[in-house]
């Protein structure tokens, strides 16, 4: 009987899982093509995209045209609209899709993290509730791939399959550059977890360098050398093609190298230097620190259409995480972190280092034009800290347990209705323009 009960407990929580799963999938598929026309910097990713698959790299007018990012996130995209052809549907499939199997690592995470279904569950739920991650499923961008392959990789590492991992750090690192602080934090904290390791259970002093020697090497090659052959695989179009910027610098500038590795070199000088000094002024740019409050969210879309009925009406794509999310998880991710000065669990250490990775080198960069979207990278993490903090104090002592158990419903029942609330502008519904402005709770939203 009791194996009976489990059983059907099990079934039921799977269908859960199925249920989330089913309405991520729908509320980033449907309409999917709504805006019909290229919104924000889909511009600059969907003509990529066209032309990788026209040329293997990116041209204007037939001439090479410097370009600022790793091609992978671009060959996404371009997958998307090779299988549903050249339009706004096309443009976005491959992020709609990875969005929502991004969802499904996310409970896969949270169980392995958590060690129960129930929290998996409200990981997984409480993402597919946030707006930010439904806008960026949304738009052929090159983030919510980043996210996707980060989330993977860190999955890999969770169940300690380096090459794996490796492997996906590439891909990540292949799509943009700031993957890469995800493969120095974690391979810093790996490496020394095994020093350590070796250090506690060598039983002399005798081969003791050797294990060092060895730990060393093969993790470096795991998380090291791999995501970077990687990386360089995934330029196959401009090693392939001579129409590629910078493709024959080295030929024109003699060297020791071979002529291509100099080329390759120097057009990743220049992509260096453009990154490091990007200070323009952008009417949207938001500063690190203001990333969590949702302070400047940034507006892909608006235009004042008609069809609301009304005179006035208005149509916006605003990447706005769900407020009462990013408020909640801020809160959070503060008393967590004086949880893990008490108790450094490996499950806590894991959560915040995937929070730090993805959010505090941006602080270096305080001249640098950001944005808010920046942080989809580690969104996962952050709501995963604002569950970590709801289940230490679901099983605290402390309290009535009934309680805290409703207390935690209604949290995620007020998060779903402000999701809702604020659902047409995560998907760029026409609205009246009263109902457009009453979604525009601070001036800095506008």
């Amino acid at each position: 009987m009791t194996k009976a009960l489990e059983g059907f407990r099990y079934l039921l929580l799977r269908r859960w899982l199925l249920l989330i799963l089913a309405i991520s999938a729908a509320v980033r598929f449907v309409n999917l093509g709504r805006p019909n026309e290229l919104v924000f910097d889909e511009i600059y990713y969907v003509d990529g995209a066209r032309d990788f698959l026209k040329y293997g790299v990116e041209v204007e007018k037939g001439a090479s045209e410097f370009i600022v990012h790793p091609p992978l996130g671009k060959w996404a995209i371009a997958s998307g609209i090779k299988i549903f052809g050249d339009n706004s549907f096309g443009w976005r499939f491959s992020t709609a899709l990875l969005g929502t199997i991004s969802i499904l690592f996310i409970y896969l995470i949270a169980k392995h993290l958590f060690n129960s279904e129930k929290w998996a569950l409200l990981s997984a739920g409480l993402v597919s509730l946030d707006g930010l991650h439904l806008v960026m499923s949304r738009t052929s961008l090159l983030d919510m791939t980043l996210m996707f392959f980060v989330l993977v990789a860190l999955y890999a590492l969770l169940r300690e399959n380096f090459w794996t991992a490796g492997f996906l750090f590439g891909l990540a690192f292949a799509t943009k550059w700031s993957a890469a602080y995800y493969i120095a934090f974690f391979g810093i904290y790996y490496l020394v977890r095994d020093l350590q390791r070796i250090r506690t259970n060598k039983e002399n002093d005798e081969g003791g360098s050797q294990n060092y020697l060895r730990a060393t090497t093969l993790l470096t090659a795991q998380l090291g050398v791999l995501p970077v052959f990687v990386y360089v695989v995934s330029w196959f179009g401009w090693f392939k093609s001579t129409l590629g910027w910078s493709r024959n610098w080295g030929a024109e500038n003699s060297g020791l190298l071979p002529d291509v590795l100099r080329s390759f070199w120097h057009y990743h000088s220049e992509m260096i230097y453009f990154h490091t000094h990007l200070t323009e002024n952008h009417s949207y740019e938001a500063k690190a620190w203001s990333w969590l409050l949702m302070y400047r969210p940034t507006s892909f879309f608006y235009e004042t259409p008609k069809g609301c009925g009304e005179s006035s009406c208005a149509q916006e794509v605003l990447a706005l995480g769900t407020p009462l999310i990013w408020w909640s998880a801020a809160i959070a991710l503060v008393v967590l972190f004086g949880f893990w000065l008490k108790n450094r669990q490996f499950n806590t250490s894991f959560i915040l280092l995937a929070v730090g990775a993805g959010y505090l080198p941006w602080f270096v960069y305080p001249q640098r034009t950001t944005f808010t979207f920046y942080s989809i990278i580690f969104e996962p993490w952050l709501i995963m800290t604002l569950v970590a903090v709801l289940r230490i104090y679901y099983l605290s002592t402390f309290g009535n347990q009934k309680l805290k158990f409703f207390s935690i419903i209604f949290l995620t029942a007020l998060i779903a209705a402000n999701f809702v609330y604020h659902f047409p502008i995560f998907v760029g519904q026409i609205t009246t323009y009263d109902d457009w402005h009453s979604l525009m709770w601070f001036k800095k939203w506008i």
